[in-house]
Order: structure tokens, then C-alpha cells, then sequence
């Protein structure tokens, strides 16, 4: 395709991230950081790499979305668990309700009524 549909097919994958990132952590439990990134790594379309998640994980981190805490293991380095703040919480569920809003949308426009 055309320059211009891959640069608006980055875009759009860049402005879901964090969306996927906050669906990705379960409401009220821990996620570790590892499985999180291969989940969002390996979803399909997603297009996602290590070198944006883990820099978004941190940013998101320092806006008060997540927490994260590190824990000792015996089988290797020390591992960083993530959790959803009341914060993340709700603006989990505002960016769901808006994704739904957003894709109702554009199926309306893109599959009219005849």
C-alpha cells in the first residue's frame, strides 16, 4: 500500500496501545510484565514490540494508571507485576465505552442501512 496508508495504519495502532495495555491488566488482579508484553506482542493486528510497551508500562505508570512492584525469584532476575489503579480503572472502562461508541461509528458509516 501507499506511504500514507501505512503511516495512518501506525497511528491507529499507536492510539489503541494504551487501550490494549489497560484491557490487558485484569481489573483486580496482578499481571506480570513478561507475560503482559507477549500477550500484547503476539495479538494479531496488533503489531506491538517490547520497545513500545515497556516505555508506555512506564509512562503510564508515572500518570497514576498502573502500579507495579517487583518480586524476588529463585529461577532468575527479579520479576515487576502490574495492577490497575482506581485511576486505570476508570479510564479503562472510559476508553471502552468510547472504543464502542468509535466502532458502532464507523460500522454505521461503512455498512449502511439500504
Amino acid at each position: 500500500m501507499s506511504d500514507g496508508f501505512d503511516n495512518w495504519t501506525v497511528q491507529l495502532r499507536k492510539g489503541i496501545l494504551e487501550f490494549c495495555v489497560l484491557s490487558s491488566i485484569a481489573a483486580d488482579e496482578e499481571s506480570y510484565g513478561y507475560e503482559l508484553v507477549k500477550k500484547l506482542v503476539n495479538a494479531p493486528g496488533l503489531d506491538a514490540s517490547e520497545g513500545s510497551i515497556y516505555p508506555l508500562l512506564s509512562r503510564m505508570r508515572k500518570q497514576g494508571l498502573i502500579q507495579s512492584r517487583l518480586e524476588e525469584s529463585d529461577a532468575g532476575p527479579a520479576r515487576k507485576y502490574y495492577r490497575l489503579t482506581a485511576t486505570g480503572k476508570a479510564r479503562s472502562l472510559a476508553m471502552k465505552s468510547y472504543y464502542g461508541s468509535l466502532t458502532a461509528a464507523v460500522q454505521s458509516l461503512s455498512n449502511p442501512q439500504k
